[in-house]
């Protein structure tokens, strides 16, 4: 299954089944939360969801952020210089890709860390460019027209300045970094008129699992966002991360629970997905997990506006953020820190 394409008939079915076996799984968050206890003596800060939803409607306002664009550029600088304010180490990682249409699409990598030299560390990621055609919109007019990207992107990139903010206040116990990859949504559109392509998604990704901004790097693990904004989000433990990191995503998953988030957190599966932590897992060998909103009542199996003109501001949900956020600063804090020898 590919996380930018249609599911096809067969997986469809699989999905709708998976929907009547993890009933099981969804009536289990409860005794799942009420046996995972929490680290004591850990004080997890407040995360902040008005600054999150501010910071994912500031990338909106620049418009698409697609690459080779002036709102692409604009966007990275205020990016940069955003994530700057709060850490003195911030790599920004710029390189070209070819595009399944052979265009050269210049890309930036963003990446803010906490601490980079401790070893004990972990990155949570998002990707902040644009999807240049809405391919999914209900108007067929519009399949060539670049989606505002609200949730598809930017949600995600709002969480993580949020983190950055949080992090400068409070310091987490581990080493963290802060990767926002770019040139994520490029990928070939159905009927695109080219050759059918492999990997023409995720190429920012692609590039820093091969060249990582350190040479030698390492994390314990990683935490990838991916439509985390919209209202009433359910998030299923996917497929791909359940192949390479099953323990994280366990880890997550209770902890989101714990911390009263049961109704977004779902102790159900769904299949495998093409994102961003496919490469990261299979390339650079770094347990990665995504966090993705699925509705099983849309064809897609994504968020009902995805990849249209409607994935705007209006569907931006605090809640939603506030649930995100809030497990993550407790996946970081509750993070023990290296004994000392």
């Amino acid at each position: 299954m590919y996380k930018k394409s249609i599911l096809p008939l067969t997986l469809l079915i699989v999905l709708i089944s998976s929907l009547f076996t993890s009933c099981g799984g969804c009536k289990s968050n409860k005794l799942a939360s009420d046996t995972t206890k929490a680290i004591p003596n850990v004080n997890i800060p407040d995360f902040n969801a008005d600054s999150a939803f501010n910071n994912t409607a500031k990338q909106v306002a620049f418009g698409p952020r697609i690459p080779n664009s002036t709102a692409h550029d604009k966007c990275a600088d205020y990016l940069i210089s955003y994530f700057k304010k709060y850490s003195k180490d911030v790599i920004v990682q710029a390189s070209v890709a070819k595009g399944f249409d052979g265009k050269e699409l210049n890309f930036k990598n963003i990446i803010v860390s906490f601490f980079p030299n401790n070893n004990n560390r972990i990155f949570i990621s998002a990707h902040w460019d644009s999807r240049p055609f809405a391919d999914q919109d209900p108007d067929v007019k519009n399949h060539k027209t670049p989606i505002p990207a609200a949730n598809d992107g930017a949600s995600g990139v709002g969480i993580l300045m949020e983190l950055a903010r949080q992090f400068s206040k409070n310091a987490p116990p581990i080493g963290v970094d802060l990767i926002l990859f770019d040139v994520e949504d490029y990928g070939q559109p159905e009927n695109s008129g080219f050759a059918e392509q492999e990997d023409t998604w995720c190429l920012g990704a692609q590039y820093w699992a091969k060249n990582p901004h350190v040479k030698g790097y390492y994390a314990k693990f990683g935490i990838l966002l991916d439509m985390v904004g919209n209202e009433g989000a359910t998030f299923y433990q996917e497929g791909t991360s359940m192949k390479y990191a099953p323990d994280i995503v366990k880890k997550v998953w209770d902890i989101g629970i714990r911390a009263g988030y049961s109704d977004y957190f779902l102790y159900a599966k769904w299949g495998e997905l093409t994102d961003d932590h496919l490469y990261i897992n299979t390339i650079a060998k770094i347990p990665t997990i995504d966090i993705v909103n699925h509705d099983a009542s849309t064809r897609s199996g994504f968020y009902k506006y995805w990849h249209t003109l409607k994935d705007d501001m209006d569907g931006i949900n605090k809640n939603t953020l506030k649930a995100v956020g809030q497990t993550l600063l407790s996946v970081v804090f509750e993070e023990q820190p290296l004994a000392s020898k």
